[in-house]
């Protein structure tokens, strides 16, 4: 194989049946790396566009493959290919394992005794096939100490203990594969004693002897013709295992006529199954591809759904504030026709006696100069709130409950109408009140008339107390 900047030539005698774990890096160069299943490193080697069967040539010269070690993920059909072909089983990580990881292994891994690093050159199609290769027999390391600890106790030899390993791998637990390789060898050993015995009693009936241990008597003879006798037993004997031999390779000629047949249906299910895959697959890959399309288009949808959510709750609210403004509007039109009527006069409503229930008063009803209002709840009200309705220049107040007594005291300072409710008739209307000007306007006179006494008895009493602290201070010596 030509390009390889290693390719190790051990003794390949005899290596048929030895198990062993290899490390490909597919492409235009490949890379193998063969480990046997003691983690020693058998060969190394790189190629540029070589046929793949001089690659399965020179991997299955070292052994029998049980792994087929790759670095990358998904695996790549070339590794798949190559490990029907050999009959093994696959072994890559869960994901591409990186340069850095790849050089650590490698590196590690060529870390010999007495700390001592063997010196190969690599390129990268080997240092990558090399990586596999050895976190492959790393991942099966603890389970490989396992098998050699049981198969020791079993006195089982290093031959047999290989043969446990591969048959761990391709899925025997350890209990069952050591007992059938011990079964196995027991098997071979008691057909070699037969064979053994019955090669010692050939031996032993041509010598003359009986395998009871008596002696034949024969005629000793020095004619020709006993050495024709001696001739024809051994030429029947020996057209008897000859018969044996034809009618075993006649048997094992057959055995194999009936697995190559069993092979080529095989192959033909095996591509039939292949087409059903790739027809699968290609269903998969559209089942992929509209699930994909649907959760996108629901995505899309959801998000339009939200800003039509969106909208319609603007539109709501504003629509709300189109009604409430068209009532205002509406209760505005209605006051306008009424203010140039002499017989009734429009009452503005503030339904809280607050400084923030006086201004949404104002922003509804545009209370101005000379405009009358009604207090609904005079509660929370004290001399601020009665100083910006006075600020207004309103002509007088009606008030539904009793009115704070520092908020009554500005009124009246201010000679602002304070007038109940029970005072006046009201005619409610859809959302203000009518009263009637003529009555209204003799109630304004009356609490006028009823301040001016109450300022007048005041007046008095103060002049009366001024002219008694006068006689007092005069009487004093």
């Amino acid at each position: 194989m030509k390009g390889s900047d290693l390719f190790l030539k051990p003794d390949r005698t005899n290596n048929s049946h030895r198990g062993i774990i290899v490390g490909f890096d597919p492409g235009l160069t490949v890379g193998i790396a063969i480990l046997d299943l003691n983690g020693n490193l058998i060969s190394l080697v790189s190629c540029k566009e070589i046929r793949r069967s001089e690659i399965i040539s020179h991997i299955i010269a070292y052994g029998k493959t049980v792994l087929v070690a790759t670095d990358v993920y998904p695996i790549p059909k070339t590794v798949k290919k190559l490990a029907t072909t050999l009959n093994s089983k696959i072994w890559s990580p869960y994901k591409c394992m990186s340069i850095e990881s790849k050089t650590d292994i490698v590196d590690s891994y060529l870390q010999y005794e007495n700390n001592k690093l063997l010196e190969i050159r690599q390129n990268a199609h080997e240092r990558d096939a090399l990586a596999a290769a050895v976190k492959t027999y790393r991942d099966f390391f603890n389970k490989f100490q396992q098998i050699t600890k049981r198969a020791e106790k079993a006195e089982l030899d290093d031959s047999a203990i290989e043969s446990v390993k591969m048959l761990v791998i391709n899925g025997v637990s350890i209990s069952n594969a050591i007992k059938q390789i011990s079964e196995e060898i027991n098997k071979k050993n008691t057909i070699l004693k037969d064979s053994d015995n019955n090669l010692d009693n050939l031996n032993v009936s041509e010598s003359g002897i009986n395998p009871n241990g008596a002696e034949i008597n024969r005629i000793e003879s020095t004619t020709d013709d006993s050495d024709d006798t001696q001739d024809i037993s051994r030429t029947d004997y020996e057209d008897v295992v000859i018969s044996k031999l034809k009618h075993k390779l006649k048997s094992q000629k057959r055995y194999i006529d009936n697995l190559t047949r069993k092979n080529i249906l095989l192959e033909k299910d095996n591509r039939y199954y292949k087409t059903e895959i790739s027809k699968l697959q290609s269903k998969v890959d559209k089942l992929h591809y509209n699930y994909t399309k649907k959760i996108l288009q629901k995505k899309e949808v959801s998000s339009k759904i939200a800003i039509i959510k969106r909208i319609q709750e603007k539109y709501n609210e504003e629509k709300s504030r189109r009604i409430q403004l068209e009532e205002e509007l509406r209760s505005l039109t209605e006051i306008k026709p009424l203010k140039i009527s002499e017989n009734n006069l429009p009452v503005k409503i503030i339904e809280f006696f607050t400084k923030e229930g006086i201004r949404e008063a104002c922003d509804k009803w545009e209370i101005r100069m000379d405009d009358i209002v009604l207090l609904k709840n005079s509660e929370g009200g004290g001399s601020q709130t009665a100083s910006m309705i006075i600020n207004l220049g309103v002509k007088a107040v009606i008030t539904m409950d009793k009115i704070s007594d520092p908020a009554e005291n500005i009124f009246e300072e201010n000679m602002v109408p304070l007038i109940h409710a029970n005072s006046v008739k009201m005619t409610s209307m859809t959302e203000f009140y009518l009263v009637n000007s003529k009555d209204f306007k003799l109630e304004i006179e009356r609490w006028k008339e009823y301040v001016n006494n109450q300022k007048e008895q005041e007046n008095n009493k103060n002049l009366l107390k001024l002219v008694d602290e006068y006689r007092a201070q005069r009487r004093r010596p």
